[in-house]
């Protein structure tokens, strides 16, 4: 994956939104999560489960303004029966009583941080995607998607919003149902994330959000923050920083510094061809040890 892009389809149905996005790389797996750091999680969860309740102030659900809005979100584009936003699902968990549980520690995490701020977050197996990742709608519909606990394929709508890739659909009827191809498992390291506004008034908890979450990533997963922003209309697109063009720069960049030591003393020519050197056998070996096909 080289960039995110949130097309004009998409602006034109939502000019208001905001997109949160976040490239994380080399996080720890669930089996790397110490037992207190996943108690702590836990304990993150918990507390934000509690915390949604303050956005609750109706027993019927969608007679809450963070759900309202994105009710009237989805009356924008096709969708399939019954589709609605994820926040809701989470929100109508803690409605009920029935608190959100624990999955895996990436997942409790972006769980926790969506029920602490009422807004929809999602993750991706970045190493899953096939070219860019991209938000629009999809006009003929038939995108491939296999849902994830599904066996059949469920191809997207005609006139669906969703995310999708050259492969096919990512995410369906705009964040409502993930996809088995590219789903964050206990066993991920790099991933995108996701936190998603269509009220231009919450734009500052869009941004507490990502900070926040930016912070836990990295606090208990050890996960490099590798590019974080926020997308709008005026700002619709984002690299995936370490993606490809860094590989291009690690294997290009020594054969420039080649060229460069012809007209530097043969001391510091050699400083920087063993330097290249190490740094392209540690990439090697970084890349066979965390290989995404291992």
């Amino acid at each position: 994956m080289q960039k995110f892009i949130a097309e004009p389809s998409f602006w034109e149905i939502l000019p208001e939104a905001s997109i949160g996005i976040m490239v994380v790389r080399a996080m720890k797996t669930a089996d790397e999560v110490s037992s207190e750091d996943k108690a702590a999680i836990a304990s993150i969860l918990n507390e934000a489960n509690a915390t949604a309740n303050q956005h609750l102030t109706s027993n019927t659900i969608s007679e809450n303004e963070v759900v309202a809005v994105w009710r009237r979100a989805y009356q924008l584009f096709k969708t399939k029966k019954g589709a609605r936003c994820s926040i809701e699902n989470l929100l109508k968990r803690v409605l009920k009583g029935n608190p959100v549980g624990s999955i895996t520690p990436s997942v409790d995490i972006y769980n926790a941080i969506s029920l602490k701020y009422a807004l929809p977050v999602g993750g991706e197996n970045i190493d899953a995607f096939v070219g860019d990742f991209h938000l629009g709608i999809d006009e003929e519909g038939g995108k491939s998607f296999l849902p994830i606990g599904e066996e059949e394929n469920a191809p997207t709508l005609p006139g669906e919003l969703c995310y999708y890739d050259e492969e096919g659909a990512v995410c369906r009827c705009f964040n409502w149902r993930d996809g088995q191809r590219t789903e964050l498992t206990d066993d991920s390291r790099n991933a995108i994330l996701v936190i998603e506004c269509v009220d231009g008034a919450r734009l500052s908890e869009l941004h507490a959000a990502l900070d926040e979450f930016a912070d836990l990533m990295r606090r208990f997963l050890g996960a490099e923050v590798a590019a974080k922003g926020i997308v709008t209309k005026n700002n619709p697109e984002m690299a995936n920083a370490g993606g490809a063009g860094m590989k291009v720069m690690l294997y290009i960049m020594p054969l420039f510094s080649l060229w460069i030591s012809f007209s530097v003393p043969a001391g510091v020519g050699f400083y920087w061809g063993v330097n290249y050197a190490l740094g392209i056998v540690q990439s090697l070996v970084m890349q066979k040890l965390y290989s995404p096909e291992q």
